[in-house]
């Protein structure tokens, strides 16, 4: 049949034109399959770009309730707007997006114990005595009540971590369980010493003697991550800095409450937490202002909490706002500092980390 078809001009013609719409058909279906991958990425792309706002977004609105709490008041706690969820999603719905979904939450960074307080800042050579008291009592909390740690060595992971922040990198090793750059040197693979604050917290993890168990959690158990904080800085007058490593007994978590409290009492750490929370017709009934307020709570009348380790206020948190649009998510994570314009004497919001995720 071929041999007649191209033995006459109409067969030949036929062959061209079925070859000619062969070619057409390809051609467009392979336009269509360009069109559509472009039509999608081009959608994908318009939905990162909203997603990146609407999470900036709330990370706005963050900022300026931080700043509207700090203009009526000089105290920080969980009774506060920043801290109501109720309240924040009610700010997020009033932002112009009429697509998708945000969620947002407020943490108080200085809620938490401070890692470069263990160390006596600009010296950091030697121990902050109080701050390696707690230290101590914190992470033997931790293996009180958390069988999967109980192979934890509090003094080894103390003395490494003094020894990772301290400036002298030589064999005086911190008692007989630190370790210097010359121990991380033998890892695989190796590494050295900071000699200096930590500048991340997840650098905690390659200290001696810290597990990623330990660090992250494991179980239904959290890690020791979620309780420390590496800011926290203070810049003295000469430009030097420190850290007071004070803690805020209005929003710290249970853990740190228990290992604030002196030696034998941390079971009255509950106490503590619910006293704060405690309302009537849904309204706050204690005053949390100021630093001896945890003397008023059942039980705690004669107990002194080191006032070197407490404080009532902070300038300084995290912000998490998520954003949700036609199935995908985008989350930013920023820490900030409120502090005074030095132009305007007004309160700002100073980015010191910003992780888009």
């Amino acid at each position: 049949m071929i041999s007649r078809l191209l033995g006459n001009n109409r067969g030949i013609a036929l062959l061209v034109t079925l070859g000619v719409i062969t070619v057409l058909i390809v051609a467009t279906l392979e336009m269509n399959r360009h069109t559509r991958s472009a039509l999608f990425s081009a959608a994908a792309t318009r939905d990162r770009m909203t997603l990146s706002q609407m999470a900036a977004s709330g990370i706005h609105a963050a900022k300026a309730l931080l700043i509207t709490d700090k203009n009526h008041s000089n105290s920080d706690s969980l009774q506060e707007d920043w801290a109501d969820p109720e309240i924040i999603s009610e700010i997020l719905a009033d932002l112009p997006f009429d697509d998708g979904q945000i969620t947002l939450t407020i943490s108080d960074e200085l809620g938490k114990i401070q890692i470069n307080s263990l160390v006596q800042f600009p010296e950091g050579n030697e121990f902050n005595p109080t701050q390696r008291m707690l230290w101590d009592q914190f992470l033997n909390l931790l293996i009180t009540q958390n069988e999967q740690f109980k192979e934890i060595e509090p003094e080894t992971i103390i003395n490494s971590a003094k020894d990772w922040m301290d400036s002298k990198d030589d064999d005086a090793i911190t008692g007989l369980s630190g370790a210097e750059s010359d121990y991380y040197q033998d890892l695989d693979p190796p590494y050295s010493c900071r000699n200096g604050p930590f500048t991340y917290l997840d650098e905690l993890a390659l200290v001696k003697g810290i597990s990623r168990d330990l660090f992250q959690g494991a179980d239904e158990s959290l890690g020791i991550s979620n309780f420390l904080t590496i800011h926290g800085i203070i810049e003295n007058a000469d430009h030097s800095f420190t850290y007071d490593g004070k803690i805020n007994i209005n929003t710290a978590q249970l853990p740190i409450l228990a290992a604030i409290l002196p030696l034998g009492h941390e079971d009255l750490a509950q106490a503590i937490y619910d006293y704060r929370q405690e309302t009537s017709d849904a309204v706050y009934i204690h005053d949390l202002s100021s630093a001896t307020w945890y003397k008023q709570v059942p039980g705690l009348g004669n107990i002194d909490i080191d006032p070197g380790l407490i404080t009532t206020s902070s300038d300084i948190f995290q912000l998490e706002s998520s954003a949700i649009l036609h199935a995908m998510k985008l989350t930013i994570t920023a820490i900030v500092k409120r502090e005074r314009d030095k132009k305007t004497g007004k309160w700002v919001c100073k980015v010191l980390r910003w992780v888009t995720e």
